[in-house]
């Protein structure tokens, strides 16, 4: 038929296109084949380099005063919603605080969990100042607790030399500071051992 004729004709110039370097003996030698296999070398996509989002420098941080709480704010009662939704996580945390709770395993849990909304009683000091301390845990640094007390003034109190204690339920526990320099970043994935003694 006329049609694939035509059809020869046109594979015949397709192929002495597409293969330049080819002779025509060899073409037609692929044509008597029935099926050629066209090979497609896609082009190679060049991987773009992921650009990392830098944050903020500790120095940019101090400059900008992301972390400073102004003196307009620093008022107790804008806080007790904030221990409200403390005390409902710890509970959700400790599976409700029941009093046949083991008393270890609610410690356990407490030396990981986050503390900013507890209220804190500092109960042993090596400065005598600070024992009496009592207020909602604002800010927790790696050395300090920023605490917020009933007389609406802004505390700052060292972990170092410190014996802390927070009350829920019933539930009284103790945060030896010396121990506890960590952020709270750092201390939710920490390993806490058992220590026999532990003194300021």
């Amino acid at each position: 038929p006329q049609d694939s004729e035509k059809a020869k004709t046109f594979v015949h110039a397709f192929l002495k296109r597409s293969m330049p370097k080819m002779k025509d003996e060899d073409i037609q030698d692929m044509l008597t084949r029935k099926a050629i296999v066209l090979e497609h070398y896609p082009k190679k996509k060049t991987k773009q380099k992921r650009k990392k989002t830098k944050g903020f420098t500790a120095k940019q941080r101090r400059e900008l005063r992301l972390f400073e709480i102004e003196p307009e704010q620093q008022r107790y009662a804008i806080f007790l919603p904030l221990h409200e939704l403390w005390k409902q996580y710890i509970r959700d945390l400790c599976h409700g605080l029941k009093p046949d709770a083991q008393p270890h395993m609610i410690q356990a849990k407490l030396l990981k969990a986050d503390l900013h909304g507890a209220i804190v009683t500092v109960t042993k000091s090596k400065c005598p100042s600070y024992v009496g301390i009592t207020g909602i845990i604002l800010q927790e640094f790696k050395h300090v607790f920023k605490i917020i007390t009933k007389e609406d003034k802004l505390k700052v109190v060292p972990k170092l030399n410190n014996v802390f204690s927070l009350e829920l339920d019933g539930f009284i526990s103790y945060i030896y500071g010396s121990k506890f320099l960590l952020r709270a970043s750092e201390r939710s994935a920490k390993k806490f051992k058992l220590k026999g003694t532990i003194d300021l």
